[in-house]
């Protein structure tokens, strides 16, 4: 599966959402017309129904078309502004209750662990998840982006299948999140609303004539049955619309997650058993009709036709399973099997550090490119295996996971370490401190991959701050990045990735459009990525010369361009140049991300500094990159 190509194949889809809303919109508003002329050719039988269309008067149909569109639109805007916060309003609306990071239930627990190594083999920060209560198999993932992206979880999922089945389902979920479908859900639940919203409002007068005793009763039965004809009508359209934009889409992210689980057999099976669950993957409650299309499995018992948002089961089972007999898993009559392994024991100490990777350990410029937007679940398992218990089990606290990030921040330098110390000291919530000392000398034995994976892991942690509890951490985590009056690459990469996932969360998520289409316009930025790039960890000016020409030449410009000395790491210019380069359409974050690793692996080997900058820019353009060794030759 190609990243970059699923990224434009989402905003295509977006394309094509947007072009189907405005025929379903056309077609309510020919609707509305053609009904309200029915009402007047019968109160005027004197004039045939065609007389009545060219007697009425041309501002009557435009004040009706302007009246529809303009109660779509509001209704549309109005749901839209419901969704702002993301996932975890979505996952809220069904009813869904967060699953805490330290809870030491054993489903609930083995679900966190499945979901964490799945995010640290993409390349992501852990996300929430949320338990919805419903004996149904099925899933979902919410969200606009990455960085306020939730999964939820049906009880009936934890309760029905094993570690590896649960696994193959969270796998599916994640194809979403990396693959951009997530968005267009949202917004097609945004603009669904507005056309169902009609019909909406003709149940609410119909509800209202049974109370009512005046004249215009009748008037108001009327126009209720037409609000709720057109409504019916919105429903058609809303559901051939899912259908168009989602149903290629659950194929595609069945397949990836064959891809990124090694295996066929646990999304396999979870069909297989949603297919002879009784209730299968059906959806009680009343909000999740406008959220159908986003469900791991379709929400309503009956088969899959033309307008259904998923495929027929039988067929998405036959595409994984190509000798599958036909027999559903009866889980009425069996109780959940062990399955896959239980997440491994953790071990007490990280793999041993090195200053560089050398050629062995890292990937070739094509691997390390390609692996963007893919897994590696093997390796992310044995990352968090090898990792200290310690630091995992405070990585998993909201409490703890705020000393682990000030404990990672620790300059190696005495002086600056005692200042920076004493700052936590003095302005940390109380234990807090404490728990800094304990895990500082665990940390100090880590290299930059490791103490990354740790961020990632405590994402979902901090996330479960209070506001004041943020402000006091995002204050006390800069005060220690400047401590020593400068900023380095790895406080660079940690402070990116903390704001990106922790301000999307807490203030607004940070959105780019993808609409930029040349970087040529774009070369100063271009020009100080691969120089900082060309200069990380290198000592020799001409092999950071040749490192920067190197990624230049897979530059699409016409420009040319040398290595300039980087004197020291200008991270203000830096942000600057990525925020500008956000922006650009997925294809060229593919040939940009290409450039920047060629400049890195000029040499043949990748320095710390390098990997926390490949890291950080993927983690800025959204372009998520697998734990460095899962690519390894």
């Amino acid at each position: 599966m190609n990243f970059f190509k699923a990224q434009d194949q989402a905003k295509s889809k977006t394309r094509q959402l947007t072009f189907l809303f405005v025929a379903a919109l056309v077609s309510l508003l020919v609707m509305a017309n053609l009904l309200v002329a029915i009402m007047l050719s019968f109160q005027n039988p004197e004039s045939n129904f065609v007389q009545t269309i060219a007697q009425t008067p041309t501002e009557i149909w435009l004040l009706i078309s302007l009246s529809v569109g303009g109660v779509v639109a509001v209704a549309s805007l109005f749901k839209y502004l419901t969704l702002r916060g993301g996932g975890k309003a979505v996952a809220e609306s069904l009813g869904g209750i967060l699953i805490h990071q330290n809870t030491r239930k054993p489903q609930q627990r083995q679900l966190l662990n499945v979901v964490e190594e799945m995010a640290i083999a993409a390349g992501l920060s852990v996300p929430p998840v949320y338990l919805i209560r419903e004996n149904s198999i099925n899933a979902f993932a919410a969200g606009f982006s990455p960085n306020d992206a939730v999964i939820g979880i049906n009880q009936g999922t934890l309760d029905l299948l094993n570690r590896e089945e649960l696994q193959g389902v969270v796998a599916h979920e994640f194809s979403h999140i990396l693959n951009g479908d997530m968005r267009i859900n949202l917004r097609l639940m945004a603009l669904l609303h507005g056309i169902l919203f009609l019909g909406i409002i003709g149940g609410g007068f119909l509800r209202g004539s049974m109370f009512s005793r005046s004249k215009e009763r009748g008037g108001i039965i009327a126009l209720g049955i037409g609000l709720l004809i057109i409504g019916y009508g919105g429903t058609f359209f809303g559901n051939i619309i899912k259908a168009a934009v989602s149903r290629q889409r659950e194929f595609l992210a069945d397949a990836a997650a064959v891809q990124f689980t090694r295996s066929n057999k646990g999304i396999a099976n979870a069909l297989k058993k949603i297919g002879g669950h009784s209730v299968g993957s059906k959806i009680e409650n009343s909000n999740a009709e406008q959220s159908s299309h986003m469900f791991f499995g379709a929400i309503k018992p009956f088969a899959a036709n033309l307008m259904s948002t998923h495929p027929p089961l039988e067929k998405r089972i036959q595409a994984l399973d190509p000798n599958w007999g036909g027999k559903f898993e009866d889980t009425d009559k069996q109780t959940k099997s062990s399955g896959g392994a239980q997440s491994p024991a953790f071990a007490k100490g990280f793999a041993g550090s090195s200053a560089a990777y050398t050629p062995q350990a890292a990937a070739s410029q094509s691997e390390l490119l390609e692996s963007i937007g893919s897994a590696n679940l093997a390796q992310a398992q044995m990352l968090i295996h090898n990792a200290d218990h310690g630091l995992l089990s405070a990585a998993h606290d909201t409490f703890e996971s705020r000393a682990l990030i000030y404990a990672i921040l620790i300059a190696a330098d005495p002086e600056v370490a005692k200042q920076q110390l004493r700052l936590v000291d003095a302005n940390a919530e109380k234990g807090v401190p404490i728990h800094v000392h304990r895990l500082l000398p665990m940390v100090i034995s880590t290299n930059y991959e490791q103490k990354l994976t740790l961020l990632e892991i405590t994402i979902p942690s901090l996330k479960e701050l209070s506001a004041s509890q943020y402000k006091r951490f995002t204050a006390i985590t800069n005060q220690l990045i400047v401590a020593d009056k400068q900023v380095d690459i790895f406080e660079w990469v940690l402070h990116r990735i903390l704001t990106k996932e922790l301000y999307g969360h807490f203030v607004a998520p940070s959105r780019s459009s993808g609409n930029i289409k040349s970087l040529r316009r774009l070369t100063t930025e271009l020009h100080l990525l691969l120089s900082v790039i060309a200069a990380a960890g290198i000592a020799d000016s001409h092999a950071q010369s040749s490192a920067f020409d190197k990624g230049w030449d897979l530059i699409p410009t016409n420009k040319v361009k040398h290595f300039t000395t980087v004197a020291y790491f200008d991270y203000e210019a830096f942000n600057d140049a990525l925020g500008k380069l956000r922006d650009i359409k997925p294809q060229l974050k593919a040939g940009l991300m290409k450039a920047c690793i060629h400049t890195a692996l000029a040499d043949g080997t990748l320095t710390q500094d390098q990997f926390a900058l490949i890291k950080g820019i993927g983690a800025t353009l959204d372009c998520p990159l697998p734990p460095l060794d899962t690519i390894s030759k």
